[in-house]
């Protein structure tokens, strides 16, 4: 147990002062008891009710104080608590790439089903972010119990160029810092340089099918991500051998545009690296830094049997849990049992 005031504790002094005072005066009554003309008189005046009876009450009011002065110094434990808050983001890759025709009709379309049953079989308390990223990230829907907006924004996804896998994870960072309060925004800066935090309620979900072409890098962001005690659960989605890209007209945002292109060749950058081809050293990584676990899937039901058993984010937390308000409460008992047997007994000072 600790004390986040134990300066406090110096009110329980009061407690043995009065005790003082009432042995005191209990001992200035017997005095002038004795010095009084009738013993017999003062023995007749004298409640009957047993010995103990008389001091019960003021017993009490000492234990009240005791117990004041030990929540004023709020002492606090730690226990596993049920978590209320628990989210789930899922960083959605829409680059160009995900048109490649390998998984049938392709791999946007393909992953647009298997997200959109996998929000659709979270229980109701359940919140649901969506992080969409090619050549840059945004957070399309934050953290809602409010299923049609998720389901609005997956129907109408479409496709951008580049693939920010990085600067995804840190979006969903500070989208899972507008709900929970012990999770910084990368935003407002980078946490301390500590061990990684104790596991938070929400997860991200990370479903790509290339490499990181800019910003930041999937490593340095899963450093932030562990630091905030988030765990990242990547998912590897595609087969390493891509085909065509067919993008359909939604897919495209609606309107006739040429197919995207990626510099060098097949989507070869300058590095030599084909950012067609999925970047899974990388995202196992991630996973090993935050905690997480790397899925793979080249198929349609295999994102799907994935997406289905992924583990459920946290629902009990270790953490900190204030004891005042219990003692305060046990206080005010006390103070009333006081009162209560002082009225019954008729003890009174």
């Amino acid at each position: 147990m600790t004390l986040a005031w134990p300066w406090a504790l110096a009110l329980l002094l009061l407690v043995p002062a009065l005790a003082t005072a009432y042995l005191w005066q209990l001992r200035r009554r017997r005095r002038e008891a004795v010095r009084h003309s009738s013993v017999a008189l003062v023995r007749a005046a004298a409640p009957r009710s047993p010995h103990w009876r008389r001091h019960a009450p003021f017993a009490l009011v000492l234990a009240a104080l005791s117990l004041l002065g030990l929540a004023a110094a709020r002492p606090q434990v730690e226990a596993q608590v049920p978590v209320h808050s628990a989210a789930v983001i899922m960083a959605v890759d829409v680059s160009g790439s995900m048109c490649a025709t390998d998984v049938d009709p392709n791999r946007l379309a393909a992953a647009q089903e298997a997200v959109r049953t996998f929000v659709n079989e979270q229980d109701d308390d359940t919140r649901i972010g969506l992080v969409l990223f090619s050549g840059f990230a945004q957070l399309a829907v934050s953290p809602t119990t409010d299923r049609d907006a998720v389901l609005q924004a997956i129907d109408t996804l479409t496709t951008g160029r580049g693939t920010t896998i990085g600067a995804a994870i840190l979006k969903s960072l500070d989208a899972i810092a507008e709900i929970n309060p012990d999770v910084p925004p990368v935003s407002a800066g980078d946490p301390p340089a500590t061990a990684p935090a104790a596991p938070a309620p929400e997860i991200v979900v990370l479903l790509t099918d290339g490499a990181n072409t800019r910003g930041t890098t999937p490593e340095e962001a899963a450093q932030q991500a562990a630091a905030r005690g988030v765990r990242i659960y990547p998912i590897g989605f595609g087969t390493m051998n891509p085909t065509t890209l067919v993008c359909t007209r939604e897919q495209l945002g609606g309107t006739e545009q040429d197919m995207p292109r990626w510099g060098m060749g097949r989507g070869m950058g300058r590095d030599g690296r084909n950012f067609l081809r999925l970047d899974e050293e990388a995202l196992r990584q991630v996973a090993e830094t935050t905690d997480g676990a790397y899925f793979r899937a080249s198929s349609a039901d295999q994102l799907s049997g994935v997406l289905t058993d992924l583990p459920r984010p946290v629902e009990r937390q270790l953490r900190q849990v204030e004891l005042s308000v219990g003692l305060v409460a046990a206080a005010v008992l006390a103070l009333l049992a006081a009162v209560a047997l002082s009225v019954r007994w008729k003890v009174f000072p």
